[in-house]
């Protein structure tokens, strides 16, 4: 495993993160405990959730909490605690009443005992906001996440699916206030989806410290090449949204070329799809959601791929 800092932070997080949002959903906790532990028998330390995961169950109902509990429970038996890096989101709805989503403090504070108490720990190494609230002041937010990491129960603050300029903003008022600033942010970037990352938030990465953390790494599975243009009709659990999403001329074209490389270089569509964002700049630690202790290893293994200059410009022409 390698490792890189969290951000402009200290703390040091394996370049593999694992994204947890399908436990509960279609991997069961004893499925879970088996990921869990490969993940962290092979040098993983950094596990992402949120308190809302499992979006839905595997019947199109609504979810939430189980993923923390998965985790929870698991670390009950896990011994070295402090070697993690456990990360949680907060701020999706959580129920029907007005008071059930949101970035105020009042469900901050609310938010955090709740996740604490299903993850089974005393305190949370990053703690980010699911989604922007406009709604909602800035400073509010930003006092309320330093006020806990203050009292000890979250180590540093991250940001998920905020504009560029919202987080510019905020890195100011955390500088004039003197509150922790987020070291971190989740976006959507793949090879498939890069304008979104690459456009803005690349830059204020880069001058900022901040790091980047991409989830839907492997766009809903396209980029792993289980998929055909003929027939991609192969029943798979993200069939209709890689109908919806992906398919297009501009993806296949894509996805042959990262064939292609695989082939050259004798490793999978998976690995050369997340070496790419392994390479990119201000890229951590892609979210990867893993179904099986397969597909993990498939994934871990991608830590030892160094894709050439010229493989790394022929993916960037599109």
């Amino acid at each position: 495993m390698k490792y890189k800092t969290l951000g402009n932070s200290g703390a040091y997080v394996s370049r593999i993160c694992l994204g947890t949002q399908q436990f509960g959903r279609w991997v069961d906790e004893a499925g879970a405990c088996e990921i869990l532990n490969v993940f962290t028998e092979n040098g993983g330390n950094f596990i992402d959730t949120a308190d809302c995961y499992p979006i839905y169950l595997a019947d199109g109902s609504h979810g939430g909490e189980l993923s923390e509990y998965f985790i929870g429970r698991w670390l009950k038996s896990y011994s070295k605690r402090d070697d993690l890096i456990i990360a949680t989101k907060f701020s999706a709805p959580m129920g029907i009443k007005p008071n059930n989503e949101s970035i105020s403090r009042k469900y901050i504070i609310r938010a955090v005992e709740q996740s604490l108490n299903r993850l089974n720990t005393d305190y949370i190494d990053l703690y980010q906001v699911h989604d922007d609230y406009f709604d909602v002041p800035m400073e509010e937010t930003l006092n309320a996440l330093d006020n806990l990491v203050r009292r000890g129960l979250i180590r540093y603050i991250g940001c998920s699916n905020f504009s560029a300029w919202r987080i510019m903003k905020s890195l100011g008022l955390c500088d004039k206030r003197g509150y922790a600033a987020y070291v971190t942010v989740q976006g959507k970037y793949n090879l498939l989806e890069k304008n979104e990352y690459e456009n803005e938030i690349m830059g204020l990465c880069q001058e900022e410290g901040i790091g980047m953390l991409p989830y839907v790494p492997l766009a809903k599975g396209f980029l792993t090449g289980k998929y055909d243009r003929v027939n991609i009709g192969n029943g798979s659990l993200r069939e209709k949204d890689v109908r919806t999403l992906y398919d297009n001329e501009r993806n296949w074209d894509i996805l042959t070329l990262i064939h292609e490389i695989a082939e050259k270089n004798k490793i999978t569509c998976t690995q050369v799809s997340l070496a790419w964002l392994l390479q990119r700049p201000g890229v951590i630690a892609p979210v990867v959601g893993i179904n099986s202790v397969e597909q993990l290893k498939t994934v871990l293994a991608t830590v030892d791929v160094a894709l050439s200059n010229e493989d790394m410009e022929r993916l960037n022409r599109f």
